[in-house]
């Protein structure tokens, strides 16, 4: 099977060890992707191992302002969290970068595309998936889900091959990263009854280790998207590095999950995500302000299915684009600030102000300007009450 093939590559072990098996098994020339959605710092050195390797072309794409607008801010506004605990950081990143490497591929006529997932784990499903709606005449390759190695093993044949790659067996994390959130995997973590040791943590400092003054910080949203940082207007990818920095330093976005995988098993993730749990509570704590009591409990209805369609792999269906007109209808009032206090790895909101506030003072207070009419609840509560009332007495349901 001669010809090309796009590799999603991140320079870690198993899509290096990747450019040369590809080469060996499917006797293809190998056009390294390298996709920056806040993952490295410096693409430099991770193009130039992709080469030495034996890659005939590195593409190196800045996608992360589509990443955080078109990707995460729409979860955002939708409050998706998988579990109740993993903001999605990874699952948002692969459709984008499935789309990204279709679009190369066509531009290559490259025959094929290629990336580094096993097969027991998410990505593999996200890629496919993605591959398949938006390009299904290309042939899908995902080498270490074929050859069957080991880690252990796949670490011999880098190292048999002369393969640079970032893991020992001293250090075998397994690390995805993007602007919402780093993955860390393997290893210790295996072992779900292990606490992660500290040199796993990169983004945030320990609690002990944080300062013993709080920050606060106020964030500025107008429909839902997070706008500013303390009146400073933002971009979405300053804003994110910036809450990642401030809330990383005092030891917030700290997340260890048994995770329930697509595929059918358990996984124990350990996950850093400063921004993204800072951001969370911050948009949820301005749409209890701003939404109904009704919309609210729809949207939780709503906000798991969406997390549920992120995490597998399914972004690019119909089901998707329908969720994202009623959010973006929800969204329409969700504008204010919100005030966080930061302190020992915990985010906590202490304020919130929007001028489409349903919280009424001359409504909520028991002090001088109430304006509620207590007279009304007599007849509201033996309305309310009359079905079980009525029941109780016909019934005996008591």
């Amino acid at each position: 099977m001669s010809g090309k093939v796009v590799l999603a590559y991140s320079g870690g072990l198993d899509t290096s060890v990747a450019i040369r098996w590809l080469k060996e098994k499917y006797d293809l020339d190998v056009i390294a992707v390298c996709i920056d959605v806040g993952n490295e710092r410096d693409f430099s050195l991770i193009r130039q191992k992709a080469l030495d390797i034996g890659a005939i072309k590195v593409s190196v794409i800045d996608a992360k302002k589509s990443y955080i607008s078109d990707y995460v801010f729409p979860a955002l506004q939708a409050n998706a969290i998988y579990e109740g605990q993993y903001p999605l950081a990874t699952a948002l990143a692969r459709p984008l970068m499935a789309k990204l490497l279709v679009e190369v591929a066509r531009e290559e006529n490259a025959r094929a595309v290629a990336h580094g997932c096993t097969g027991k784990g998410n990505d593999q499903v996200r890629f496919d998936v993605s591959f398949n709606a938006l390009a299904p005449e290309l042939k899908i390759i995902a080498p270490a889900r074929e050859w069957g190695m080991t880690r252990q093993q796949t670490i011999s044949y880098a190292q048999s091959h002369d393969i640079p790659v970032p893991i020992t067996v001293a250090s075998p994390y397994s690390i995805d990263e993007s602007l919402w959130g780093k993955a860390i995997e393997c290893g210790v973590l295996d072992d779900p009854w292990a606490e992660p040791p500290e040199e796993a943590f990169t983004w945030t400092k320990s609690p002990d280790a944080t300062p013993d003054v709080a920050d606060y910080v106020e964030i500025g949203f107008e429909s839902g998207i997070p706008v500013a940082i303390d009146g400073k207007k933002m971009d979405g990818v300053s804003l994110v590095n910036r809450l990642n920095e401030v809330a990383g330093e005092h030891g917030i976005g700290r997340i260890d999950h048994v995770e329930s995988r697509l595929v059918g098993i358990k996984s124990r993730e350990v996950y850093e995500a400063p921004a993204a749990v800072v951001l969370l509570q911050a948009h949820l704590a301005l749409e209890v302000m701003t939404l109904s009591r009704d919309q609210l409990r729809f949207k939780q209805r709503v906000a798991q299915d969406y997390a549920d369609l992120i995490y597998n792999g399914l972004w690019f269906t119909a089901l998707r684009q329908d969720l994202d007109a009623y959010i973006r209808s929800s969204q329409r009032f969700v504008s204010g600030t919100v005030r966080l206090k930061l302190f020992k790895g915990c985010c906590r909101v202490v304020g919130r102000k929007s001028p489409f506030s349903l919280y009424k003072h001359s409504l909520a207070t028991y002090d001088k300007g109430d304006e509620f009419d207590h007279s009304a609840a007599v007849g509201f509560i033996h309305l309310w009450g009359l079905p079980a009332r009525t029941q109780a007495q016909v019934q005996d349901t008591k």
